[in-house]
């Protein structure tokens, strides 16, 4: 990597679940969860990981189904990430590749707006979206890949690591060494990427935890937290592991990695202000 890649953090969605509030996912910040992006300006073009809500779910709510009532969803079309690429500077058509952390609706929404990007994803979760089993037909909205993304879906290759995790890939030909981390259990592919900033990591971890206390030391997750975990994971174990693990990562190399979920608020003020 010949210099440091530029990142910015981007809020592209606003939910309120009120009701979720209560069950300990934003207590820290009531009234509001955020859909936290990544705009990466790399030498080859411009790379987003995750898209929040697109600019089709802003004409067309009712695209989203009922979870849309569930999230509370306040669809903003400033705050789209084609929009936030726009007030960057930025030409939309820059975006070359789109990294996705999971095809839930509040994470895949602006895969149309970037109709010519790359969307990589985890080879499982592109598997699970397509057969949108049971009540896997709440979170996967096939509508937000009606216009045919071109996917390139990442197999988890043995012996290939990153801080003790299994690596599915690099992310090839963007000029910025990231790695697709499996974090299964949220989803049946759900992922984190690694970015090489030039001085430590960033891992955007997507749902793999949602509040911060969840991987600290000690853990601690509320009750209602726990049972929305049960509820909305594909896989409850393995989602624990995952969490407990990146716990583990973030007390042995938290001066070398920084970790962060999808809808923490505070979190993503912080490092916008950073």
């Amino acid at each position: 990597m010949s210099a440091p890649p530029r990142i910015h953090h981007l809020d592209c969605g606003t939910m309120c679940p009120h009701g979720l509030v209560g069950l300990g996912l934003a207590p820290r910040d009531p009234g509001h969860l955020v859909a936290h992006c990544l705009l990466i300006e790399a030498p080859d073009g411009l790379v987003l990981v995750d898209t929040g809500y697109g600019t089709g779910d802003v004409a067309a709510p009712r695209r989203l189904g009922p979870a849309r009532h569930l999230l509370g969803a306040r669809l903003d079309p400033q705050q789209t990430a084609v929009e936030r690429v726009r007030a960057l500077g930025h030409d939309p058509a820059d975006v070359r590749h789109v990294l996705i952390t999971h095809l839930d609706l509040d994470h895949a929404g602006g895969l149309g707006d970037f109709p010519n990007a790359t969307v990589h994803l985890h080879a499982p979760e592109l598997a699970a979206a397509r057969a949108r089993r049971g009540d896997t037909k709440l979170r996967y909205r096939p509508a937000q890949w009606a216009h045919g993304p071109r996917w390139a879906p990442h197999a988890t290759l043995d012996g290939d690591r990153w801080m003790g995790f299994e690596r599915a890939s690099l992310v090839e030909d963007v000029g910025v060494d990231i790695a697709l981390v499996p974090l299964p259990g949220h989803s049946a592919g759900h992922a984190g990427y690694a970015i090489d900033t030039g001085a430590g990591w960033l891992l955007h971890a997507g749902d793999a935890f949602l509040h911060p206390d969840e991987i600290a030391t000690p853990p601690v997750r509320s009750r209602g937290l726990r049972a929305y975990h049960r509820v909305n994971s594909a896989d409850h174990r393995l989602l624990g592991e995952n969490a407990a693990r990146l716990g583990d990562l973030t007390r042995d190399h938290g001066a070398e990695v920084d970790v962060f979920c999808s809808h923490d608020a505070v979190a993503l003020r912080r490092r916008q202000s950073a």
